[in-house]
């Protein structure tokens, strides 16, 4: 039997062709402008390739077409959730838990999920208490483990590590034995806390050589030497833009909520817009060996494409974008070809605290491999501590494409308002009190951090790694030296 449009669409989600979905999305609005099927269908694949300001344009008109369904208000939600929005992400999810449709069940998890990522454990807590048919699916376990360890410590442990070595879903397990390592780290349990997140790490992160991040990498500082082709933009050059320069665990959420509650800065998160740009520019054959192979209609489409997607999702009103997307440091020649003149917030870390921090958060057991074990987050750290001075003396200074501001996190932590100040002069601003007090931002962090921003300004993530010493050598020795050597505080 011929297979309907519907249908192939579905097939290509389930299996995650996310292109070939929306490819087929489009060629079936093509044919039916007002599909709610294609438009919501295109919206998910958009989502799959993490294309979120274009699936909220799908969401947006999807919902005009049909607004009382319950699974595109259930997607709305978690995009609200991803941009930042969490009490608009809420107000819908409660009313999706409150009615008996079919997305109940997931819209009470996800809600469960994101009070807990908000740090509301009160409301989290009324609503398991509240029960349901919720309570049955898998993963509300992670949800009765998290409330059950405020009550018994050992216990909720013991449920924390009943979902690690079960055989649920990956995402589901990892997620539980990071936060049963987080929660031994608080408990002052280190050596155990350590044990869980190696024993994680080795049950659900990927094996993939190290290789397969530093070539690449390696190929773009050795286009470094051929920096000068780009001194001369090919496309206008961009204002009031400000972009993340760090990996990840550096305090870049920090940062961004600072800066956020000054009336003329907008934080957009990580917005996926840079990954668009490596993807364009990369599937250039020559790129990067030949900087200026790229052509500038090219250059000048994802130009555009970046800036109205950020000015989408940036908070109506702001002079500046702010970009916190922790892929930038690797894209350097990406963005000073198609974005010249953004300013670029070089941010480091002390490596140890870095490396901690890194090996015990359940970041993408894909995407960040490299976190498995100290030995390759020291590799990592060590191949940025060489790359990003080389592109900053490369593309950065007078005639420039790109601008560059370097930041400590232990200063800017120890005198928040000398060095708010001093990155609020680079973008021309006037020093605002209100970035003092990031915890009091309504905008909501779609990241690892969304808990520690909602307290104000503290020390207690400096010098983290000396509860894990007997895990640091000799070899972490150099990066030390130069990371104090930096230093001002």
């Amino acid at each position: 039997m011929r297979e309907s449009p519907a249908a192939r669409i579905e097939r290509l989600l389930a299996s995650g062709d996310a292109d070939g979905a929306r490819a087929a999305a489009d060629q079936l609005l093509g044919q039916l402008p007002n599909s709610f099927l294609a438009r919501f269908a295109r919206c998910r694949a958009n989502m799959q390739l993490r294309n979120f300001v274009d699936a909220e344009t799908d969401i947006r008109l999807a919902l005009q077409l049909s607004p009382k369904d319950e699974q595109a208000n259930l997607v709305r939600a978690r995009l609200d959730q991803r941009l930042g929005r969490d009490d608009e992400a809420f107000e819908r999810l409660r009313r999706l838990a409150a009615g008996r449709g079919p997305m109940a069940v997931e819209a009470t998890v996800t809600l469960a999920e994101s009070l807990h990522n908000a740090g509301r454990a009160d409301e989290m807590k009324a609503l398991v208490a509240h029960g349901g048919a919720w309570l049955r699916d898998p993963r509300s376990s992670l949800v009765l483990a998290r409330v059950r360890i405020d009550e018994d410590f050992d216990q909720g442990l013991e449920l924390f590590r009943a979902i690690l070595r079960s055989k649920e879903q990956p995402n589901l397990r990892r997620a539980a034995g990071f936060e049963g390592a987080g929660r031994l780290d608080k408990a002052g349990r280190y050596r155990e806390a350590f044990d869980w997140a190696a024993e994680t790490h080795r049950t659900t992160t990927s094996q993939h050589d190290i290789s397969g991040w530093l070539g690449p990498l390696s190929e773009r500082m050795q286009a470094l030497s051929k920096a000068a082709d780009l001194r001369v933009p090919r496309v206008a050059r961009v204002e009031h833009l400000a972009i993340v320069c760090a990996m990840p665990r550096s305090g870049t959420t920090l940062l961004e909520m600072m800066l956020d509650r000054h009336p003329s800065i907008g934080g957009i998160g990580e917005f996926d817009g840079l990954t668009e740009i490596q993807h364009a520019i990369g599937r250039t054959p020559g790129w990067p060996r030949n900087l200026r192979i790229v052509p500038e209609l090219r250059l000048a489409a994802e130009q555009t494409r970046y800036l109205a997607g950020a000015g989408q999702v940036c908070r109506p009103g702001t002079l500046w974008t702010f970009d916190k997307s922790l892929l930038a440091w690797q894209i350097l020649l990406e963005i000073a070809a198609s974005l010249p003149g953004a300013l670029m917030f070089d941010i480091a870390r002390d490596p140890r605290d870095l490396a901690v921090s890194q090996f015990m958060s359940c970041l993408s057991p894909e995407a960040y491999a490299w976190t498995r074990n100290l030995d390759l987050i020291r590799a990592m750290i060590e191949f940025r501590s060489r790359f990003v001075p080389q592109a900053i003396e490369a593309l950065g200074g007078e005639g420039g494409p790109l601008r560059f501001e370097s930041l400590i996190y232990e200063d800017l932590v120890e005198d928040p308002t000398h060095y708010a100040g001093r990155y609020l002069a680079a973008m021309g601003l006037p020093m605002d009190d209100a970035v003092l007090a990031p915890e009091q931002s309504s905008r909501g962090a779609a990241t690892l951090s969304s808990q520690q921003v909602k307290r104000p300004i503290n020390r207690s993530s400096i010098g983290r790694w000396r509860n894990y010493e007997w895990a640091f050598d000799a070899t972490w020795a150099p990066l030390v030296v130069a990371h104090e050597a930096r230093r001002e505080r």
